[in-house]
């Protein structure tokens, strides 16, 4: 779980390169409080007066396609894209938000995060954030929309990538 003082941000794992976590994110952030947080999303920046209107946590429990049981912890940060005359939001200002949901519920930092956007009118989109980059002065993050996907294949395609790599690691032609 996340702790006030922010000390599991740093050693949280990425699972996956193209969908941070809320820990991976806030450990990029810790290093560059100052710098404003632009998000991107829709191959657009949010607007500079952007509100994190909501984060919660949420844990779940399903069966997938192939009737195995799954289960998860998700982070949902609701960015409300609005222009309100003002710069973009310092990441320093965003760490504090999440630190202060953390004072009323438990983040998992390794949780799946999922970002809702909307601009008050559009319905909202669910997002997936890629890893944090610096440019030009300004910490910028991808969202892309959340994919649906079949676990039960995804399973599979992981085994046929393990089988055929083999445990030697070498690469061979069917691994990518």
């Amino acid at each position: 779980m996340l702790a006030p003082d922010n000390t599991e941000f740093e050693a949280a794992a990425v699972p996956d390169p193209a969908d941070v976590t809320i820990g991976g994110l806030l450990g990029f952030l810790a290093a560059h409080k100052e710098k404003p947080l632009v998000f991107f999303y829709d191959g657009r920046p949010v607007q500079p007066g952007y509100h994190v209107t909501e984060v919660k946590a949420g844990q779940f429990a399903a069966l997938d396609c192939g009737a195995n049981p799954e289960s998860w912890t998700e982070i949902f940060v609701q960015l409300w894209d609005v222009n309100e005359d003002r710069t973009h939001m310092p990441a320093g200002k965003f760490s504090a938000i999440v630190r202060k949901v953390t004072e009323h519920v438990a983040l998992d930092p390794a949780a799946k995060l999922t970002f809702e956007v909307s601009d008050g009118v559009r319905p909202m989109q669910l997002h997936r954030a890629g890893l944090p980059e610096i440019v030009g002065g300004e910490v910028h993050v991808e969202l892309s929309p959340r994919p649906a996907s079949c676990k039960p294949r995804d399973r599979w395609l992981e085994e046929q990538k393990a089988s055929c790599c083999g445990a030697s690691g070498k690469v061979q032609p069917c691994c990518s």
